[in-house]
């Protein structure tokens, strides 16, 4: 018999659906590490195709690994906060529509709540009792009507973890020329190569796809930009 993911007791059931939900932070981390791997292996790669300096190597991937990271966290914390904002704006929309239209407020809600299969006094009662919670009536509607996610983002959090994933993952092409390892380039390709590989066999725990899969699928995808590296620095060397 398949094993299931969680258990269907009354205990378990409240439990879990009565938690706190937060936001996934996986989009934010595999987009940092991925990110950090391709564009500082990308800068190892151009200046060892230009034949420049171990030092020169160390220097702008190391500058890359801080700026960049950081710029990418800046980003995903400004994209994020803007997507809060909008929901917060959103929401208040609803809540005036609901106090200076709650006729057509409750239309609405019905129609969502018809398009689910309800009919008849289920539909009404279900109408009625949604509709004397005016927090989960607008976060219904944002949901249904806007397509917004149930559960805020919070900016923070989504800059930190991809900060700190880009800064992890950035750092592998460097490490053997920071250890001072023979075929230091050599070295770097293994383990971008197996970090790549890494990153995507671990994200899909949370997809559909094997993990030797989605590993190979971040190994192409990063193989692919660090060859385009690799080729544009040969044509300064």
């Amino acid at each position: 018999m398949t094993a299931l993911e969680h258990g269907h007791a009354p205990e378990e059931i409240a439990a879990r659906i009565g938690e706190n939900r937060n936001r996934s932070y996986l989009r934010d981390i595999v987009y940092g590490a991925v990110d950090g791997a391709v564009t500082t292996f990308a800068i190892v790669a151009g200046v060892v195709g230009a034949e420049l300096s171990t030092k020169v190597i160390i220097a702008l991937g190391i500058a890359n690994v801080l700026a960049d990271g950081f710029s990418m966290a800046a980003g995903n914390y400004s994209g994020t906060k803007a997507e809060l904002d909008d929901t917060a704006r959103l929401r208040e929309i609803e809540e005036k529509h609901i106090r200076l239209a709650p006729d057509g407020e409750r239309a609405e809600l019905r129609e969502i709540l018809s398009r689910k299969g309800l009919e008849g006094e289920v539909l009404e009662a279900a109408t009625d009792a949604i509709a004397k919670d005016r927090k989960t009536w607008i976060d219904m509607m944002l949901v249904e009507e806007y397509g917004l996610s149930p559960v805020d983002p919070h900016p923070m959090r989504a800059a930190q973890a991809t900060f700190v994933a880009f800064l992890m993952a950035g750092m592998v092409p460097l490490l053997p020329y920071l250890l001072s390892v023979s075929n230091p380039f050599e070295w770097a390709i293994a383990a971008t190569g197996l970090t790549f590989f890494a990153v995507g066999a671990a994200k899909s725990r949370w997809s559909l796809a094997p993990w030797w899969r989605s590993g190979f699928e971040t190994l192409a995808i990063g193989g692919v930009a660090a060859a385009i590296a690799y080729f544009v620095g040969t044509l300064f060397a």
